[in-house]
């Protein structure tokens, strides 16, 4: 998979692009500004982006709107976008449309290589990686008209888990069922927020976007 790597902090720039090679990754470009972001990414086509929130030129979200924009252009673009802080904010805003081959982290968890890498993988794929700190602040703010008060506890447990990209078995695993039982939770969710099948949706996405929209 070929990656394009922006932070202006050329230190730890350069050691997510260590992390990245060492994991089989192919590093086609690197930046330290938005706006160089936007030129690499549209000069190598990567496979997925990772991409610090705060960067110059205005040193505020010029990265969250840089990865915004490549996504317009190029919707096959996969974005991972590292944040110093939890600011649910800008998760809904990276995922106002889709959370197909999105994530969100924290720049903590690239201490975790394996989860950090897999995040990149998942989000490369297609599917979505958000931080747990991040999604526990989405399913915990109040909301005016809830989508998603008629869920049990174990339902809403299972799509925070889904929300962090965790697949069946990976559910299962940690809550210490089978995968048959996580399945029917699925199944409960996707009733209970009218997530009917259809070839054209991905449930699982649908569902992420349903509470983070709640």
């Amino acid at each position: 998979m070929r990656v394009v790597v922006a932070d202006d902090s050329v230190l730890l720039r350069e050691g997510i692009v260590m992390l990245l090679e060492n994991a089989g990754f192919e590093v086609v470009g690197q930046a330290g500004d938005a706006e160089d972001l936007v030129r690499k990414v549209g000069a190598h086509k990567p496979d997925v982006a990772v991409i610090d929130v705060r960067m110059p030129p205005g040193n505020s979200d010029d990265g969250l709107k840089a990865a915004i924009l490549l996504r317009s252009r190029q919707p096959g673009l996969g974005v991972l976008v590292l944040s110093q802080y939890v600011e649910p904010a800008y998760a809904q805003a990276l995922l106002a449309d889709t959370a197909e081959g999105v994530g969100y982290l924290l720049k903590d968890r690239i201490g975790d290589v394996d989860r950090f890498i897999d995040a990149v993988r998942r989000v490369a794929a297609g599917g979505s990686a958000l931080d747990p700190e991040v999604v526990r602040h989405l399913m915990g703010r109040p909301t005016g008209q809830d989508a998603l008060a008629e869920l049990t506890s174990r339902e809403r447990e299972t799509l925070e888990l889904m929300a962090e990209g965790r697949s069946n078995r990976a559910i299962s695993d940690a809550f210490g069922i089978s995968e048959r039982a996580v399945e029917k939770n699925v199944t409960g969710i996707f009733g209970k927020l009218d997530l009917a099948h259809t070839p054209d949706d991905h449930r699982r996405v649908l569902a992420v976007l349903a509470y983070l929209r709640s």
